[in-house]
């Protein structure tokens, strides 16, 4: 299991997506990060606090949940149920960029249902989309904004993304898969 990202690297990533976003938007008036459930929750909150840092005012953060907007939920009607968990935007989205962020950005499927979720709270001025790894393969015309590391893999990998927050550690693997 390869790591292709330690801690240091994730850090470097976000510190410089962070730049980015600030140089695209020219600023960060109006922009506003949502994360989706679960790793680009703390992710987004990480760019959060580097914006912070540079640009001087505090940027707005939410964390979106799509588990009701996922096209796979009802192929398989018998099994677990889905876990829902909580969206929080306690902001409104209307007039604002927003940018999306999220762990890994495979075949743009959570993507997608990102999108549609989010359209539902709301009429934003514009979406971008962060992802920490993109790893290709992709299924719909989607295509992220800023990346933290490409990462090309075969379908048979998995990529797997651990933070601090969630995991006890910061590391960003690649994992032979059956």
């Amino acid at each position: 299991m390869p790591v292709v990202m330690d801690a240091d690297r994730i850090s470097r990533a976000l510190t410089r997506i962070a730049h980015e976003i600030l140089e695209h938007n020219h600023g960060i008036d109006g922009v506003a990060l949502v994360g989706v459930r679960s790793r680009g929750v703390p992710l987004a909150r990480r760019i959060a606090a580097v914006l912070t840092e540079v640009g001087g005012e505090e940027v707005p953060t939410g964390a979106l949940d799509i588990t009701l907007y996922r096209d796979d939920l009802m192929r398989n009607p018998v099994g677990p149920q889905p876990l829902v968990r909580k969206t929080e935007i306690p902001f409104s989205i209307d007039n604002r960029t927003i940018v999306l962020v999220d762990d890994v950005l495979y075949t743009g499927r959570t993507t997608r249902a990102a999108l549609d979720a989010l359209i539902d709270f709301g009429r934003p001025k514009a979406i971008q989309l962060v992802v920490l790894v993109d790893r290709g393969h992709r299924e719909l015309p989607i295509k992220a904004d800023y990346v933290g590391k490409n990462v090309p893999t075969s379908r048979k990998e998995s990529v797997q993304v651990r933070l601090q927050e969630l995991d006890g550690l910061d590391q960003v693997s690649v994992e032979a898969g059956e």
